[in-house]
């Protein structure tokens, strides 16, 4: 794809030029606060096809469909229960996926066959920008995963995307370049389906934060559950080399831990983050310099498993296992 546009300044021209592209059936790479997405046209059965083939990814594994307010909710989902409306208001725009009852809208093609489907608002003002254009142009909405090949790791740049997928993306598809993710990992999914909201994949938003918001607790995190959503899979956000959680010493591993933990002797050093913000932001990026150096072994020291070290450690454990 060495002809493909690169965007490196995202101007208003440009995110009409997007938009235009996005209605014509091609595939737009776009930054959100949480990881770079993958988006096509909600509404076009072909083009969102080309996000699983380039993506390589299972097609019964249902998208998100990106959407630019609450206010978009009613047009793909039904049967809203009160908590729903009560968590998008209070986080959205931002790092939040609700899982809903569908609409006919929303096609099997992007929810996997599923009677339900993955809501969110994100708050990059470029992927927002994004949305509104592209909604104003076309009546749909952006479907959109993690711009990366399935099970790898996540994409925190617009070059971790060109790493990715430049062999796999067409002259007419675009990247947009908003730098780097300020949060690093994905967002927060609640199934909203029930009668009380589940946590089905942690993230920047907390389950303390989301209880705060509402009017009961969230009685069940992390459950077992039937419903097929994105970063569910056992074996997944992993890179090539092997992730270790231990505080063994292993003599020319990579070593990732917060800058409190000093470096084990004979160990490389990648990164030392200084809170677990900084620790889930770096995350991604550390996994992919490991690779760049060719390290066969990266050894984490995770934070602990409170607040967003929660999102962190899920995501270390499913990449521990590998691709």
């Amino acid at each position: 794809m060495s002809n493909s546009p690169f965007l490196s300044v995202c101007t208003a021209d440009i995110i009409r030029n997007a938009a235009a592209a996005l209605k014509a059936g091609h595939l737009v790479a776009f930054p959100t606060e949480t990881v770079y997405g993958l988006g096509a046209d909600a509404r076009n059965p072909i083009a969102v096809k080309r996000i699983y083939e380039v993506k390589g990814r299972p097609s019964d594994h249902p998208l998100i469909v990106h959407i630019s307010s609450i206010n978009q909710l009613g047009n793909w989902a039904t049967e809203i229960p009160d908590y729903a409306i009560e968590l998008g208001r209070n986080f959205w725009p931002g790092p939040m996926t609700l899982i809903l009852k569908r609409k006919d809208l929303a096609g099997d093609f992007i929810t996997g066959g599923q009677d339900t489907v993955a809501l969110r608002v994100p708050s990059d003002p470029i992927a927002l920008a994004l949305i509104k254009e592209f909604e104003k142009i076309s009546n749909s909405a952006i479907a959109a995963p993690s711009a990366n090949r399935f099970g790898q790791v996540s994409p925190t740049s617009s070059s971790d995307v060109y790493e990715e997928l430049g062999e796999y993306l067409s002259d007419s598809d675009i990247v947009l370049n908003g730098g780097n993710s300020i949060i690093g990992i994905e967002s927060t999914i609640i199934d909203c389906t029930g009668k009380q909201p589940r946590i089905l994949r942690p993230g920047f938003i907390t389950l303390e934060q989301l209880e705060a918001r509402l009017d009961s607790p969230i009685v069940e995190q992390l459950v077992s559950t039937t419903l097929r959503f994105s970063g569910a899979f056992e074996k997944h956000y992993a890179p090539k080399c092997k992730i270790i959680l231990s505080d063994q010493i292993w003599k020319g591993a990579g070593f990732l831990a917060l800058k409190e933990i000093a470096t084990p002797g004979d160990m490389i050093r990648l990164a030392s983050p200084e809170s677990n913000e900084e620790f889930a932001r770096i995350l991604y990026s550390t996994f992919r310099e490991a690779d760049r150096k060719r390290l066969d072994l990266l050894v984490v020291r995770p934070p602990k498993s409170e607040g967003i070290g929660i999102a962190i450690i899920e995501r270390l454990s499913k990449a521990s296992l590998g691709r």
